[in-house]
């Protein structure tokens, strides 16, 4: 199930980011430290406006990952796509429903026709999400991601309104 980030959920995002040690990089390098800092965390992914949404993927009623877009336009009808999940519920699929979801969600509800993602080319999991939720290689930036000194290249994907069906199945999703 997607649905909007909750206050109750600062302990399962502390237990997220506990038990991956890969998420960082989606805290902007602040990665929660301890109760407040996920109440932060949760603060800001709560946060909604026009120009983005976070969603809590939730597995057994706890909040395991999140799903966002952010710089949705309107002029041009575009958004910027992103995606995270705990290591303990990786490999079941949920990822790419999940972002199938928003995705879906985007183009039917906030009335998008194009959205965009990236992921580091040395993220081959990433990549297959992306395409399992329906998103289209287009192409590499080169050096374009910096995670302390190290920099990395970005595979950018895009999925368009007009695109085939994916054939994955949608999660229930509660906005507001």
């Amino acid at each position: 199930m997607l649905r909007g980030w909750r206050a109750d959920d600062a302990s399962a995002l502390l237990r997220a980011v506990t038990v991956s040690d890969d998420l960082g990089p989606q805290f902007g390098g602040t990665t929660p430290a301890d109760i407040h800092g996920a109440r932060r965390a949760i603060g800001i992914l709560g946060a909604t406006s026009d120009a983005v949404c976070n969603f809590a993927i939730e597995l057994n009623g706890i909040a395991v990952g999140n799903v966002g877009i952010s710089a949705m336009e309107d002029r041009h009808g575009t958004g910027w796509v992103y995606y995270w999940l705990s290591a303990e519920a990786r490999g079941r699929g949920l990822a790419s429903a999940a972002l199938a979801t928003a995705a879906n969600w985007a183009f039917s509800d906030r009335g998008l026709f194009r959205l965009e993602l990236g992921h580091r080319t040395n993220n081959p999991a990433s990549c297959a999400v992306a395409r399992a939720a329906g998103f289209i290689a287009e192409g590499v930036e080169r050096q374009k991601l910096r995670y302390g000194t190290d920099r990395f290249d970005v595979e950018t994907h895009g999925r368009l309104a007009t695109d085939p069906s994916t054939g994955v199945a949608l999660l229930p999703i509660t906005v507001g």
